[in-house]
């Protein structure tokens, strides 16, 4: 999510005026957005699905059980029942017509069964596919708290730009109430003839000019307080934040950031896991050539109207499956050479690599950033103490050209130029207050530094 940059702020248009947003600070944003914030319900949804997942291959070591009702008419040579193959339902061949029939009349057949089947041992072939969902869930649970981080950075980040776009507003503010004492001030000097009118000229197009900036800071809190809302998924359409300036915590060396980063970072997490994932898959689609051993049993009820090869001829004429039957066995199966098998396996090796080389691409990339938000936080701290001076020389400046006007020693371009070098020096500040505090967070979450 991004924030619009304070030196956007100062450029919307003038909006009409708004009813004052709830206030709120930053520990109330961050937990309203952790709960609320529509991209966090959709990486929590997510991570609800793929542990639902998970649970799929453990039920292959639940029992199977199937029914099945069948009935023909048709030719019978050498058997007593027709019947069709149910999945779920192993039906052991019993019986038969005399041996030599080659009639063509047909004859009815029913059957109906109850089929059973047990995992009794399945050398591997489950645990391999539970591994890939396993580690499907490791990569979506980094993903999620990717997100979250993101959205921490993002409420923080926007907290923070409402600060500055108040001290910006604050400081246009200021900025008109001194052009405006300045105008009077120059107005009284026109009046008394000790003055040139140019001077009054001069004082109100400054006026005006503030004016404008005013107007406009008050649009850019507006439009900060617009933002923090959207991320912090509030049903307002605007928040206002309270509290002062955020303490800043000492920041750690390069090397720490940089190390931190490496081991702490969601989303390279979500690299090594998606990893293994892969190499789970790998081990799964190997296992597929693997025996198994399952349990079958069944109970049945079956009549045909064919004559039997011994014994008596069924009730019913074939059509009331009234000759009970049940079984029992142990089927072991075990697909000795399966061609595509081995492909899909050489190909999941081949993703194997390819996870792998992603995973260095994103480790230089968080090295990268690492060093980048460390020298940008560098620099704000050391801009700091500068931009203080500046504000201070820039008070000191203005107080001198105003008792030079008031005197009339000093002319109206003296005191507009100083008054100018002061309103920058506060928005300036503000501004570097506000690039601190974002530099400050952003390190943290380089360094997927939870809250």
């Amino acid at each position: 999510m991004n924030v619009l940059p304070i030196a956007l702020l100062a450029l919307v248009s003038s909006a009409a005026p708004l009813s004052a947003p709830r206030r709120v600070t930053l520990e109330d944003a961050l937990a309203y957005a952790r709960e609320h914030q529509p991209s966090l319900l959709a990486a929590r949804a997510r991570l609800a699905a793929i542990q639902a997942d998970a649970r799929v291959p453990r039920a292959l070591y639940l029992p199977r059980l199937a029914a099945t009702a069948q009935a023909f008419e048709g030719t019978a040579n050498n058997s007593t029942a027709a019947y069709l193959g149910a999945p779920g339902v192993d039906l052991p061949r019993i019986g038969g017509t005399r041996a030599g029939t080659d009639s063509w009349s047909p004859y009815p057949s029913t059957v109906a069964a109850l089929g059973l089947r047990q995992e009794v041992f399945d050398f591997g072939r489950i645990a391999a596919l539970e591994a890939v969902t396993d580690s499907a869930v490791l990569v979506e649970r980094s993903l999620s708290e990717a997100a979250r981080l993101d959205v921490d950075f993002a409420v923080e980040d926007a907290f923070f730009a409402v600060q500055a776009a108040r001290g910006v507003l604050d400081a246009a503010a200021s900025a008109w109430q001194r052009s405006r004492l300045n105008r009077d001030t120059a107005a009284a000097g026109v009046k008394a003839g000790l003055r040139s009118p140019i001077e009054l000229t001069r004082a109100e197009a400054e006026l005006s000019r503030f004016e404008i900036a005013r107007v406009r800071a008050e649009a850019g809190l507006s439009i900060a307080q617009g933002v923090l809302a959207a991320v912090v998924g509030a049903p307002e359409l605007r928040l206002d934040a309270a509290g002062g300036p955020p303490v800043m915590a000492p920041a750690p060396s390069l090397d720490e950031v940089v190390r931190a980063a490496l081991e702490n970072e969601p989303a390279l997490r979500a690299r090594r896991a998606s990893a293994e994932q892969q190499r789970a898959v790998t081990r799964a689609i190997g296992a597929e050539l693997r025996p198994d051993l399952q349990l079958t049993a069944s109970v049945s009820g079956r009549a045909g109207d064919a004559p039997p090869t011994s014994g008596a001829q069924p009730s019913g004429a074939g059509w009331i499956p009234n000759v009970p039957n049940w079984d029992g066995g142990l089927v072991l199966s075990w697909p000795l050479f399966d061609g595509a098998v081995r492909a899909r396996a050489s190909a999941s090796r081949a993703r194997e690599a390819a996870r792998d080389a992603e995973i260095q691409e994103l480790q230089a990339s968080v090295t990268a950033a690492s060093q980048q938000a460390w020298l940008d936080l560098d620099a704000a701290q050391q801009a700091l103490p500068s931009l203080e001076k500046s504000l201070e020389a820039g008070r000191a400046n203005y107080a001198q050209a105003q008792a030079r006007f008031k005197a009339g020693l000093g002319s109206s371009v003296e005191l507009a130029d100083a008054q100018e070098l002061l309103a920058e020096a506060e928005v300036e500040l503000a501004v570097g207050r506000y690039r601190l505090a974002r530099a400050r967070v952003h390190l943290g979450r380089v360094m997927a530094q939870p809250r």
